[in-house]
């Protein structure tokens, strides 16, 4: 079974059977039938579908997963055929997200969907806003909240002060935001419902960003999916359309500056290089608490300096704008505009001795569900890099996780943060900061720019920890602050 071709074309099936079985060759005008074609090749616009994994019919375990998304999602969706690429942690992200959204909790089913819609419409996420329309539709929401936030309940539209803080500058959060939700007397929110909303909104923001970081494309049944033009082929069959057979190569632009292997094998060999360097460096002498101190605001301060492309700032459209307010609100690095924002000790507030135990006690299972999750990308790895086998990385996911980090003013104190710039070129940091920052601006160019010679699996599992990292940051800075 071809993965791609799974969602993509399902409904193109039975249009198929209808063409098909009219021998007299009457034409699609004269039939009146208008036939979707879709408008990319594969769930993603950054991978080549012919490299989305395959499922044959050993491969129990994905096929074990593709049924139990469809019998919770009711659909197969793109994300969760790219996530398979690392089996492991896209069963813990269907767990934790069908518990969010369908199992007993503090707020109704149709919040549940809205508040979705709220997290992905601050990121212009419209692949997510789209899906979880009809969802909220689907359980009964009331349609006029679809025509803007102004409609939704005022609970609910109080909730926007939060949604756009958590999205884009979490650093602002303070316990005021959280007590004027607690405190507003006749839309308040209880603590328990408060906790679901923030893990939601949380969850939607980082799937936001997994969604822009590895280009998924909208399914051929999904605004954006689709065209009803012809393709410009001739000898073409009506059929090929409705096969997903593009009458044309798929073909992917090369990586950016179209290197060759050989450049890409020796970017690889540096990289694994440095990594052998900095172990041994560990072993020889360990640098004294002053100077890991000095290194890390060092490297907070040139994090500030990647710039995440903000000459392709794009307005949001009418579809996505309406689910939020103030639509000029967005990231911001805090130390280039004048901001001050102390650096928090990872010890002093750490999801598993302040979060885990507030989350499970107010929503139960839930927090034990997230720590997995966490844990499954923080830890998941192959132990290969590139073409090589039998490779320790977790020097480099350490990396990437407290880079991420460290963005946000977070210190891990055992770390050497000077490990940084050796491990994560600026390519990646780009990669990175964008994704994690203002994953709408995330580009094809951005994505083939880092880890040349990498596979696309290992592309992917990167944005897994980029997006469960983020997600971490924001909601310890939400639940420690009150």
């Amino acid at each position: 079974m071809r993965l791609a071709a799974t969602a993509s074309h399902n409904q193109a099936y039975a249009v198929q059977g209808l063409l098909c079985n009219h021998p007299t060759g009457r034409g699609r005008k004269e039939l009146g039938i208008r036939i979707p074609r879709p408008l990319g090749h594969g769930p993603s616009r950054f991978i080549p579908e012919k490299e989305i994994l395959q499922v044959g019919n050993e491969d129990a375990q994905m096929h074990t997963l593709f049924a139990d998304s469809f019998a919770t999602l009711g659909r197969l969706d793109n994300i969760t055929l790219v996530m398979v690429f690392h089996p492991q942690y896209l069963g813990s992200f269907l767990k934790t997200q069908h518990y969010l959204l369908q199992m007993d909790g503090p707020l109704p089913l149709h919040y549940r969907h809205y508040i979705g819609i709220m997290a992905a419409a601050r990121h212009q996420c419209s692949y997510l806003v789209n899906l979880h329309v009809n969802d909220f539709l689907h359980v009964g929401g009331d349609p006029k909240w679809l025509n803007g936030l102004e409609n939704a309940p005022h609970k609910l539209q109080n909730l926007g002060e939060l949604n756009k803080i958590l999205a884009h500058r979490p650093w602002l959060i303070t316990k005021e935001h959280i007590e004027q939700l607690l405190k507003t007397e006749e839309h308040s929110w209880s603590l328990a419902e408060l906790i679901h909303a923030v893990v939601l909104l949380t969850h939607y923001h980082s799937l936001a960003s997994f969604t822009f970081g590895c280009g998924i494309s909208p399914e051929i049944h999904c605004e954006g999916g689709h065209t009803f033009k012809l393709p410009s082929v001739s000898n073409y069959c009506i059929c090929d359309i409705t096969n997903g057979n593009h009458g044309v190569d798929e073909t992917h632009d090369s990586p950016a500056g179209s290197i060759s292997n050989t450049e890409s094998f020796c970017e690889v060999e540096a990289l694994m290089e440095k990594m052998k360097k900095l172990q041994e460096c560990r072993d020889e002498e360990e640098a004294s608490q002053e100077e890991m101190a000095t290194r890390f605001e060092r490297e907070k301060r040139e994090s500030m300096f990647v710039c995440c492309s903000e000459d392709e700032e794009s307005a949001p459209t009418r579809d996505v704008s309406r689910h939020f307010e103030d639509t000029s609100y967005g990231y911001k690095d805090f130390s280039r505009h004048g901001m001050h924002v102390p650096t928090f000790r990872v010890q002093d507030y750490s999801w598993e001795d302040h979060g885990y135990s507030l989350v499970n006690r107010l929503y139960p299972d839930v927090g034990q569900l997230i720590d997995e999750k966490f844990h499954i990308a923080y830890d998941l790895t192959y132990n290969t890099m590139a073409m090589h086998k039998d490779v320790d990385t977790s020097m480099l996911r350490r990396a990437i996780w407290n880079y991420i980090h460290c963005m946000f003013g977070i210190r891990y104190d055992d770390y050497d943060y000077g490990e940084i710039n050796q491990l994560l070129d600026r390519s990646f940091k780009v990669y990175i900061k964008t994704v994690v920052c203002t994953p709408e601006k995330t580009t094809k160019r951005m994505y083939d720019s880092f880890w040349r010679q990498f596979k696309h699996s290992e592309k992917v599992l990167s944005a897994c920890v980029l997006s469960s990292s983020v997600n971490l940051v924001v909601m310890l800075v939400a639940i420690v602050c009150y």
